[in-house]
């Protein structure tokens, strides 16, 4: 008799290739759990359905924990595992650019993901690049899919979008990857597993742990068409050289590193990402927003 586990993922994409995996290549159900997994419903966040108790893990990103930080509460969650080890979005140019520079956005029309996250992180690569922020225009056409629409209709000289979307435009012959974001900003907190404190106790925990090791390791060392084959069923719209591309690209940047705890130094970059952007006022406690690992 195997024991439900209920993941809730905040966005779904290849770039969460190594919790996907988890539940796509039976790792699982080799430890007694059979996964049900879910998308967080448009302005509801993963996060609630933990405090509720429908989800017992979900995909999230450490920076979530800085809201209630900032206003002095204890995050209802904790992070306890990484997804990501780096930014996952790429830059995706009308034309091949095997010299890019970010000097060349001075003045160019980008349309950036507007999300929190996303647009701190971009913000923060153009500073890393040395490139001013106001040198360019910002555009805003939406969610992901408007973005890619409006980039094919000829809005923009760049879009900013998360694998598989910059494969995919590459793939249909209607953008070309320029750059990645994970290169121009390093190593940082970026997307991550959480769950409640009380939940991190149990037996449960331990064993999707165990999984999620298990399935880590296994993206990490396996080819990327293996990965893709495994995980296609989850991607019906996407063709399987897309899925494939997207994951060598994420295997070949380092955003899966082989250890599954969130790092201090990687926590400390993302505050330094944060307070750049202004969206926090001071330096958060490790501890008030990571736990490790169940063991």
């Amino acid at each position: 008799m195997s024991d439900t586990i209920n993941i809730q993922f905040t966005r779904f994409s290849a770039f969460y290739t190594p919790l996907i995996a988890t539940i796509a290549g039976g790792f699982l159900e080799d430890e007694g759990l059979k996964p049900v997994h879910s998308v967080a419903a448009p302005g509801r966040s993963a996060i609630a359905g933990l405090i509720d108790g429908s989800v017992q893990v979900a995909q999230s990103a450490p920076s979530q924990a800085f809201g209630p930080l900032e206003q002095g509460r204890q995050p209802p969650a904790a992070h306890f595992a990484q997804v990501n080890e780096k930014d996952g979005f790429f830059l995706v140019g009308r034309a091949p650019e095997p010299d890019f520079s970010w000097q060349r956005l001075n003045g160019k029309r980008v349309l950036v993901d507007h999300g929190q996250q996303p647009m701190a992180m971009f913000r923060y690569a153009c500073f890393k690049r040395g490139l001013d922020f106001k040198s360019i225009v910002a555009v805003d056409a939406g969610a992901t899919p408007q973005m890619i629409d409006a980039f094919i209709r000829g809005e923009g000289d760049y879009v900013h979008l998360q694998g598989p979307a910059p494969q995919q435009l590459e793939h249909d012959a209607k953008g070309h990857i320029v750059t990645s974001l994970g290169d121009a900003i390093g190593a940082c907190a970026f997307s991550s597993l959480a769950a409640t404190r009380a939940w991190l106790a149990t037996d449960m925990a331990k064993r999707f742990m165990r999984a999620y090791r298990k399935a880590r390791a296994w993206v990490i060392g396996s080819p990327a068409a293996d990965v893709a084959q495994a995980e296609a069923r989850f991607f019906p719209g996407i063709d399987i050289a897309v899925l494939t591309a997207t994951i060598a690209a994420y295997q070949k940047l380092g955003n899966w590193s082989p250890h599954v705890e969130i790092t201090r130094p990687a926590f400390e970059a993302t505050l330094d990402i944060f307070l750049h952007a202004g969206l926090i006022t001071r330096r958060h406690r490790y501890e008030d927003a990571i736990a490790p690992p169940p063991a």
